[in-house]
């Protein structure tokens, strides 16, 4: 494979402030390690919030109380809860896909596994490695404007610009749960938090060897392994896996390999917690590029000469540090510290009208987190506690564009270094005045900084002044009869632009101000009965000053859109009226207007924004056959989108999938899988409108596709 030179320059030789924080991190560390061996003993009583260790167990989620959290799956219970406030305690539409919903699934990247989650978006560009991402709350997955903070393992996990490849290091096998909070009251995280947060957890602790070999159409295989390993307070997790496939269309042909160490280390006072997690992803693979609309309907399978040496490699990795302390009986601190790597070269040529581009992507990744949680015992309230944080996130970026005839340089178009950083904080209370009524006041703050170097000019720039960015939080839930549940919340998130755009490069230049987005939502949830849960939410958010990036733009800029408004209604409901039985289904109505364009073009008011269908859906049915063998079928889909900003260029994208799941449990060890994807041989694909050439470019997706697999597990 061909790969990138990999950064040497230290971490921290550019910024003190940041060297400065890690090592009051490091010295905190140490300190507190020490606090907690040396912790009397005699004194320590039960704490709901200790790092306590547990075997492994299933059981059926429990998400009847003072909540909006929905649940997909059956949760593993392997600790009992930190002291950590925890996404359940947010009060927004929560929604929790657990590993039973997520091991058996048949994807070439794991963002491919939201399909099932309400409300979420998937767009899949099926361009090599840049296969496409997901979004949710009237944000498209385009990279205009990348509305989600990723995290994984608790772990900043976007890009610079907002996009998600970090997820290319990740295989279902080894992914515990995927927790996903939409809306804007979450203070926790501020940077690309705009509409909300995902956040995947892998395998942690147990004693159990497993793997997963598949094979399926388009000559699709991988073979999946985890190792755990735990004893006298020292877990071992390992993961190693590969993928490979020949894809649906002609020169589409990819690998792809991944690689994951988890050691974490809890003494037999369970007083604190201490870990490092490495993870390293490597993938090769071809485009088969964009064809016209009379072409993706002739042969959708085809690719057009021009993209016969289109593609790329990539690699990805991610190292951190965790800790958590019990400080005293109702005082916990956590603590992470981290950095990533991401390394891109591709070669793309979208139309034949245009040339071919190497674009080459460089980035190192380096910051911290630390909360501090107290839980006292109020006698005049029902339940109290307070989170304070503080986070600091930076980038080493360089950024290099080419003009390339079948990927020989003729010109260079863009040549970028630039540092770029965000720190901010928040406080979180969880004040509980009665049993029926539960309150989230919240607040966070962020500034940015940064740098860039153009050196095909040797001009440097500073970063727009966004001074501090305040982002207050509220949120609300009544439970006036258990089972029913009315909440609320409002909150506020914040926008900066991406790449260059977030840097004063104009000859005249002016600070630009943050886009600040408003949201807020009410919603009811239901549970009156064991086999019966719902949720119904109406939510809006509007934004100032929103900035989108210019894909095409040799100078990786952004442009403004103006004011913005987003509102939707979201409906989710699980029935399971015998046991055998259950059948799931979720519907958003969604709409995503410009409300006051920055040019005052009259002609863009109430105009929609591109590649935002007006509904999502997904839903299925669940059968225990007998109790060795399960099935499932299920549906996915989304309406159709406008491709360009006036409108005016036709609409695209709507589709409806059908898919089927059948597993059969051979014994305690050994599980054979069948799955049809797209049963019904629906054409799908993915739209964009080209503006250099001024027509749609279309990318097909999969065709009908038929996956069997074994799973083999091994208790220790």
């Amino acid at each position: 494979m061909n790969r990138l030179h990999h950064h040497s320059t230290a971490l921290f030789n550019r910024r003190p402030l940041s060297a400065a924080i890690a090592w009051v991190f490091l010295s905190m560390a140490g300190a507190s390690l020490a606090v907690a061996d040396t912790m009397p003993e005699a004194t320590a009583t039960p704490d709901p919030s200790a790092v306590t260790k547990a075997k492994p167990s299933a059981k059926k989620a429990a998400t009847k109380g003072d909540n909006s959290v929905f649940e997909l799956g059956n949760m593993v219970v392997t600790a009992a809860p930190t002291g950590k406030l925890q996404s359940r305690d947010i009060l927004s539409s929560v929604d929790i896909m657990n590993a039973d919903k997520i091991a058996n699934q048949n994807v070439l990247t794991s963002f491919d596994l939201l399909h099932r989650m309400p409300g979420v978006q998937i767009t899949q560009f099926n361009q090599g490695t840049t296969t496409g991402k997901f979004s949710f709350r009237g944000f498209n997955g385009e990279g205009n404007i990348n509305g989600v903070k990723l995290l994984i393992d608790g772990i900043p996990s976007n890009t610079n610009d907002g996009n998600m490849p970090f997820i290319d290091g990740l295989f279902p096998l080894d992914i515990e749960s995927i927790e996903v909070v939409r809306g804007t009251n979450d203070p926790r995280y501020g940077l690309h938090a705009i509409g909300g947060n995902a956040n995947m957890f892998t395998t942690e602790g147990g004693n159990y060897a497993k793997a997963r070999v598949s094979y399926g159409s388009f000559d699709t295989h991988d073979i999946q392994s985890g190792l755990g390993y735990e004893t006298n307070g020292f877990t071992q997790n390992y993961s190693v896996s590969y993928r490979a496939t020949n894809g649906y269309r002609d020169h589409a042909s990819s690998d792809k390999n991944a690689f994951s160490g988890k050691w974490f280390y809890t003494p037999e006072s369970e007083k604190f917690k201490v870990g490092l997690i490495a993870r390293w992803s490597e993938a090769d693979a071809k485009e088969p590029g964009y064809l016209t609309s009379a072409q993706a309907k002739a042969d959708p399978t085809q690719s057009m000469a021009h993209n016969a040496s289109d593609g790329g490699t990539r690699d990805v990795g991610q190292l951190s540090g965790h800790l958590d302390v019990n400080l005293a009986e109702n005082l916990f601190w956590s603590t992470k510290s981290y950095a990533n790597v991401f390394n891109d070269q591709r070669w793309v040529r979208f139309s034949a009208g245009e040339s071919q581009q190497e674009r080459l992507s460089n980035e190192i990744q380096y910051g911290a987190t630390t909360s501090l949680t107290y839980r006292p015992t109020i006698a005049w309230l029902d339940d109290f506690s307070l989170e304070t944080g503080f986070d600091i996130q930076e980038q080493d970026n360089k950024s290099r564009r080419y003009r390339t005839l079948t990927r020989v340089r003729t010109s260079q178009t863009r040549d970028q270094d630039y540092n770029f950083y965000v720190y901010g904080g928040y406080l979180q209370a969880m004040i509980k005045p009665f049993k029926w009524l539960k309150l989230t006041p919240g607040f966070r703050a962020d500034q940015v900084g940064g740098d860039l170097t153009n050196k095909l000019n040797n001009k440097s720039y500073v970063v727009n002044d966004y001074g501090t960015i305040w982002q207050p939080k509220v949120g609300a839930v009544i439970t006036p009869i258990d089972g029913y549940s009315l909440y609320g919340n409002w909150g506020r998130t914040f926008q900066v632009a991406v790449g260059a755009g977030t840097f004063k490069t104009n000859p005249n230049p002016v600070d630009v101000a943050p886009s600040i987005n408003d949201g807020w939502e009410v919603g009811v949830k239901l549970a009156p009965v064991d086999w019966l849960e719902g949720r119904v939410a109406y939510w809006c958010q509007t934004a100032t000053n929103e900035s989108s990036r210019v894909l095409n733009s040799a100078g990786n800029d952004s442009t403004l859109i103006g004011a913005t408004e987003r509102q939707g209604v979201d409906v989710q409901v699980k029935v399971s009226p015998v046991d055998p039985v259950s059948v799931w289904a979720a519907f958003s109505l969604q709409e995503a207007i410009v409300t006051q364009p920055k040019n005052k073009n009259p002609a863009l008011v109430g105009t929609q924004i591109f590649n935002t269908p007006n509904y999502l859906f997904s839903g299925g049915i669940d059968y225990q056959i007998t109790p060795d063998i399960k099935s499932s079928l299920w549906t996915t889909g989304q309406g159709s989108y406008f491709t360009d900003e006036a409108n005016s260029k036709g609409k695209y994208g709507e589709y409806a999938l059908l898919n089927f799941d059948l597993g059969y449990q051979v014994n305690k060890m050994i599980d054979v899988q069948f799955q049809a994807k797209n049963l019904a041989g629906t054409y799908w694909e993915y739209v964009w409108y080209n503006t250099t050439v001024g027509q749609t470019m279309h990318s097909p997706g999969d065709g009908r596709a038929f996956y069997g697999a074994i799973n083999v597990k091994f208790d220790l």
